[in-house]
């Protein structure tokens, strides 16, 4: 992810009066929203992947994450060695590893409804998602309050 992008996604999110948690390490949900964006991941960067994870906020029905994939055991994905580059939806002349998530859960599943690979701004401070998915991302959609 660009340092720029990287500190102003903390700068913008932290030190919010938030009621969202962090689904701590190992637990069902954080797998449960792990596991929605992986089949989307793998189709564009190539299985497997794994996810460092830089942000996960849950709120509700709810979620936000920004991640960084890697091959399993911290492995660089090679943007110009992965499947969107074969079929032509990408370049690979910048890194596509970086995901940003916004998440809502549908009865007992999380599903991945809005993300990105390689984003240069902050697409999720949108209005229009800011009035669904604030409370996972209150520094983000401040100008809106």
């Amino acid at each position: 992810m660009p340092r720029s992008l990287f500190t102003m996604l903390l700068v913008m999110l932290a030190g919010s009066a938030a009621a969202w948690e962090e689904p701590a390490r190992g637990s069902a949900t954080r797998g449960a929203l792990m596991d929605a964006i992986r089949p989307i991941a793998e189709w564009k960067l190539g299985a497997p992947v794994q996810f460092v994870v830089h942000d996960l906020r849950r709120e509700g029905n709810v979620a936000f994450a920004g991640l960084k994939a890697q091959r399993p055991g911290g492995g660089a994905i090679d943007p110009r060695q992965t499947p969107a580059v074969a079929r032509g939806e990408e370049d690979g002349s910048f890194d596509i590893s970086e995901i940003f998530v916004l998440y809502k859960k549908s009865g007992d599943t999380w599903v991945a409804v809005h993300y990105s690979f390689g984003a240069t701004d902050a697409w999720w401070s949108w209005e229009p998602l800011c009035r669904e998915y604030r409370a996972v991302t209150p520094g983000a959609c401040a100008p809106f309050d």
